[in-house]
């Protein structure tokens, strides 16, 4: 006998939202009997109710080293540094069954560099859903925290979220877009969260992802990449050790930025600050050959490097680096195709 979609649909909200504490007032023989009949249902078709909407099990949240590490190489580019920091970061995270605080990761960058994609392609290899996945949760500063008049309010409510979240799946991920635009100080509600410990009313949120995304630290990295260019050296010979100290530095001292002396940085709660390099005439190649293949049309080498060409690049003379990296690509290529 096939189950019908709507048995399915109750008893996903019976085990995957906890609706089992609502039917208190129900009288006893009623259930009874429906804890009954559920319980036969349940023998024969167990395993058939999450098929049909996201829970928090296994079934949909499952890391996929494999695919994270393909996507990061084939994908992210101009990103050694970032691709090898993140694989290394989440794989050893999600591996380990009991960890001693959440991930948290912080990355920085020029705009169109590849950071709110890197924490894209985090999502799809974690959640089988990715972004849509009702355990992603994304804030941006202008739209979620828009006003500094309502600073307590907003610090209140950041702490609801996440406790809210967390509480409804341990492994839920967090993602704070636009941090160089966060009122100072704001993010530092959330620091009981990300420390080590067991758990915090009732509450462990040592499974969750937090992932801060800014473009303070930017300049910090560019004057790095530019030495290491003007030395006539190989981006590709950039090691982390090159710039997390400076961009650590810069992070915490940078005015008007959500990370501006923040205990998360102070405490050491960072767990890596991960940096984005700026993007050269061939990686803006490689987007817009990427972007065509990802429109379903065949991709075309001289359209590709006729967008590149087109951009604006720094030093002025030298033309080494794009000002805003891979960021205006789709409608430039709508422009030539």
């Amino acid at each position: 006998m096939r189950p019908k979609k709507r048995h399915v649909l109750l008893l996903w909200m019976l085990v995957c939202s906890g609706m089992t504490e609502a039917i208190e007032p129900i009288s006893t023989s009623i259930a009874v009997g429906m804890a009954a009949a559920l319980t036969g249902f349940l023998a024969s078709y167990q395993n058939i109710f999450y098929y049909f909407h996201e829970c928090c099990r296994p079934e949909w949240i499952s890391f996929n080293r494999t695919g994270l590490e393909a996507d990061l190489e084939r994908k992210l580019f101009g990103q050694h540094i970032a691709s090898r920091i993140i694989l290394k970061a989440v794989n050893g995270f999600m591996s380990n069954e009991n960890p001693k605080k959440p991930l948290v990761l912080s990355l920085h960058g020029w705009t169109g560099t590849g950071k709110n994609f890197a924490s894209q392609l985090i999502a799809e290899n974690i959640y089988k859903e990715g972004m849509t996945s009702s355990f992603v949760h994304v804030f941006t500063a202008e739209l979620h925290f828009p006003h500094a008049s309502h600073f307590d309010t907003y610090k209140t409510q950041l702490q609801q979220w996440i406790k809210g979240n967390v509480t409804n799946c341990a492994r839920s991920m967090f993602i704070f877009d636009e941090m160089d635009k966060m009122q100072p100080g704001l993010i530092d509600s959330i620091k009981p969260y990300l420390d080590y410990y067991d758990k915090l009313d009732g509450v462990s949120y040592r499974k969750a992802i937090f992932i801060f995304l800014s473009n303070s630290g930017g300049e910090s990295i560019i004057q790095t990449v530019l030495d290491f260019w003007k030395e006539g050296k190989d981006r590709e010979e950039l090691e982390l050790r090159d710039l997390e100290t400076k961009l650590s530095l810069s992070v915490f001292n940078t005015k008007k930025s959500g990370l501006w002396h923040t205990s998360l940085i102070d405490k050491n709660l960072v767990d890596f600050f991960v940096p984005f390099l700026p993007l050269e005439y061939r990686h803006i190649v490689q987007c817009a050959m990427a972007e065509m293949k990802a429109r379903g049309v065949r991709p075309d080498r001289s359209v590709a490097e006729q967008v590149a060409s087109d951009l604006v690049y720094f030093p002025k003379a030298e033309r080494v680096f794009a000002v805003k990296g891979c960021k205006t690509l789709e409608s430039k290529l709508d422009y030539y195709t």
